[in-house]
């Protein structure tokens, strides 16, 4: 019973880091690609789970690095800038 739990923790987390690094916004996130983090992720158990995990949330100057609100993101805000300027100049041409 003791090794089905530590085979449904580790299915879990596994799953989670998977669709982690899968939505992840960068091609090589944390100086991996995606495909090696996912490897690591499965072939080392725990361990590569771990580190993901960490290198997510780790701190840099003494404040975590945490994903960010898209409304947070400049990148994001001038993207939908552009939109709206795109919508305006097509509803002014009709």
């Amino acid at each position: 019973m003791r090794y089905l739990a530590l085979l449904a923790l580790y299915v879990a987390v596994t799953a989670y880091c998977v669709t982690e690094v899968v939505n992840y916004r960068e091609k090589h996130p944390h100086g991996l690609p995606k495909a090696l983090w996912i490897a690591v992720i499965v072939l080392v158990p725990y361990l590569g789970a771990a580190a993901w995990i960490l290198l997510r949330f780790r701190r840099v100057g003494g404040r975590a690095v945490r994903p960010s609100a898209p409304d947070d993101d400049p990148e994001y805000l001038r993207y939908l800038r552009d939109q709206e300027r795109q919508r305006r100049r097509r509803s002014n041409e009709t």
